[in-house]
């Protein structure tokens, strides 16, 4: 697990010229290597990197923890906070009744206005993604869904029952 202090103590030696370790200690391995060859660009680097390095440590294990969980297939299990998702919501989900991939869809696309990604119900529904599209295609080509297109050039699924327009502005027909 990474650690604040070491990564200071790796900090250290930036104030003498040779930067870039703390980088190296984080993952950070190609900003590691400018920061050897630039000095830090030009101790810029190393004064910014002073201020944000609590917030560097975190990122780098929230990156460790996130490589873990695609590595095991647990992407509930070991994070304790992410937006709103909690380590107790994980329990609880856990508990309940595995609910059928086409209810987890519906109560998913219920949350974001009607729309949903293959990536949503992935998650939702903990089943692979490649599932997740053959899915929302079924329902797409049952009438229960839409394809659509965000201006992001992003393709979406829409629940049209559970659409809210207004919310939806930034979609297209597809």
């Amino acid at each position: 697990m990474y650690s604040v202090a070491t990564a200071y103590l790796l900090w250290l030696p930036s104030l003498f010229g040779l930067s870039g370790l703390h980088r190296l200690y984080l993952g950070k391995v190609g900003t590691g290597i400018l920061f050897f060859f630039t000095g830090g660009l030009l101790g810029i680097g190393t004064v910014y990197d002073a201020l944000t390095l609590p917030s560097q440590v975190r990122e780098a294990r929230f990156r460790r923890k996130y490589r873990e969980a695609l590595r095991s297939g647990d992407f509930a299990g070991e994070f304790r906070v992410v937006g709103s998702w909690t380590e107790a919501d994980n329990r609880e989900r856990a508990r309940r009744k595995p609910a059928s991939v086409e209810q987890t869809i519906l109560q998913t696309a219920k949350q974001n206005n009607g729309v949903i990604t293959p990536t949503d119900v992935a998650l939702a529904a903990s089943i692979p993604l490649e599932q997740a599209r053959t899915v929302l295609d079924q329902l797409s080509e049952k009438g229960f869904a839409e394809v659509r297109v965000k201006k992001s050039g992003l393709l979406v699924y829409v629940i049209p029952d559970l659409e809210d327009e207004q919310r939806n502005a930034d979609l297209e027909d597809f």
